[in-house]
């Protein structure tokens, strides 16, 4: 008697439903990823070698861009004339008695933005006056 020789057929895996799942689970998290766009003001200050000083309640916060916008108390100010930071100086401050008031100017900022928020803060009654800068690495050249 002579049986035949039955072949193995070779086992087929088909993909597609794997790579309909993968697409699926692409899309999925795409679709639930947030995107936060934070309007965060980029300061790159300059660097000091001093102590860092403790914080006090009563602060006002100048903060200038490299193109020389102002921001107080991270709220930008409408443009750049002396009134409008007078102005907005007087409001941030209204409240405060003696405020303390921290100039953060980016590296690059143009120094007439910095004496004119100087200037500003003098003739509102600002006396008290910072700068803020980034603690100096002591390993980084110069």
């Amino acid at each position: 008697m002579k049986l035949a020789d039955r072949r193995a057929e070779e086992p087929q895996l088909n993909l597609t439903p794997l790579i309909d799942v993968v697409f699926l689970l692409l899309i999925f998290f795409m679709v639930s990823t947030t995107f936060n766009r934070e309007s965060e003001i980029s300061i790159d200050l300059p660097e000091s070698s001093g102590e860092a000083v403790q914080g006090e309640q009563q602060i006002v916060e100048v903060s200038i861009d490299s193109e020389g916008r102002y921001f107080i108390n991270q709220q930008p100010v409408a443009n750049t004339q002396l009134d409008t930071l007078k102005r907005a100086l007087r409001q941030a401050s209204a409240d405060q008695k003696d405020p303390q008031l921290i100039i953060s100017a980016d590296a690059k900022t143009p120094h007439q933005a910095v004496i004119s928020a100087m200037d500003a803060a003098r003739q509102v009654g600002l006396v008290r006056l910072t700068f803020a800068t980034k603690q100096l690495d002591e390993q980084s050249p110069r």
